[in-house]
Order: C-alpha cells, then structure tokens, then sequence
C-alpha cells in the first residue's frame, strides 16, 4: 500500500485492536517468586490510546496470554474491549467487531509475531511494530517507526489521528 493508500485507509478506521505483548509491552515479563507478573507499558502509548478514545475511536485489545496487569492496564486507559487468553484470535475479533457492529474494512490491527497474522490478514489496516517478525511485517501495509513497548502504539494512534484530521484538535487540548 502507498502512503496515500495508507493514509485513507486509516481515514476510515473506527477500532483499533492491539496486540499486548510485543506491541503494548516490549515483548517481556516478569514473575516474581509467587507467580506475579509484571510487565511495563510505555506511557506516550497510553496517551496515544487515550486521545483517539476521546476522539470517538474504539481500542480493543486480543492477546493470547491472560494478565492481571493487562486487565488493570485496559481499565486505567479506558480500554473495554479486552479479550486474553486467546488461542484463535481470529474468532475474537469478530465477536469484538459483531458487538461493535464495526466492519472489517473499519479497523485497524497491531501486531508483531505470528500469532497476529490471521486477524492482520482481516482487517483494512494491518499494522506491524519496527521489530516485529519478518512474516507478521509481509502481513502489514504500515510498519511503525517505532519498536513494541517503545511508542509503537503511538505511531499508530497518531497515523490514524492525523488521517481522520484530528491531530490538531487531539494536540489542542495540551497547548
């Protein structure tokens, strides 16, 4: 896809799903001796998701691990549409869409390895982080400029802000 095709793409998207780990987390967790996980989210990532929320653009997250921490971190950011645990994504998201009654050609998808491939493939928009696997970047019509965990959720955030025009409304806010 050409940056033009890309950018009316984007103009058109309604959700954006992500991805947890590798995308929203660098990749790795930790435990502690009682089994407790931890991992860190990047906070320019959750302004990010925080302003196209305020801008009428759904998030969702799949991912194929179950957290405590990533429950907590959808719930501080206002993120609804949680589905962990999940071995087949694809039926994910089009429980996510169906509820959403949100098309296909309506979002947006964040990815990095290839458990993301199939709902990538389904979607308007596949979007792969800087360091994703070479196959899951084959999958994506956008790459961020950015790694998982380091901003590349708000690369996202901020291509589609920018193609819907709202960039400057989004920023206005702060300045």
């Amino acid at each position: 896809m050409s940056s033009t095709e890309i950018q009316a793409t984007a103009a058109n998207i309604k959700l954006l799903i992500l991805d947890v780990d590798g995308v929203l987390t660098d990749g790795s967790f930790l435990l502690g001796p009682n089994g407790e996980e931890y991992k860190a989210f990047n906070t320019q990532d959750g302004q990010g998701l925080r302003s196209i929320l305020d801008h009428g653009i759904e998030v969702g997250i799949i991912t194929g691990r179950s957290s405590a921490v990533v429950t907590h971190r959808a719930k501080d950011l206002g993120i609804t549409h949680v589905y962990q645990g999940c071995r087949d994504k694809v039926a994910a998201f089009q429980d996510m869409t169906n509820k959403l009654n949100i098309t296909a050609k309506q979002c947006a998808y964040v990815g990095d390895d290839w458990p993301d491939i199939a709902v990538m493939n389904k979607v308007a928009l596949p979007i792969a982080v800087a360091n994703a696997r070479k196959e899951t970047k084959a999958a994506a019509s956008f790459i961020t400029p950015s790694k998982g965990g380091h901003g590349a959720v708000r690369d996202a955030c901020e291509l589609l802000l920018t193609s819907q025009n709202l960039f400057e409304r989004a920023l206005k806010k702060y300045v």
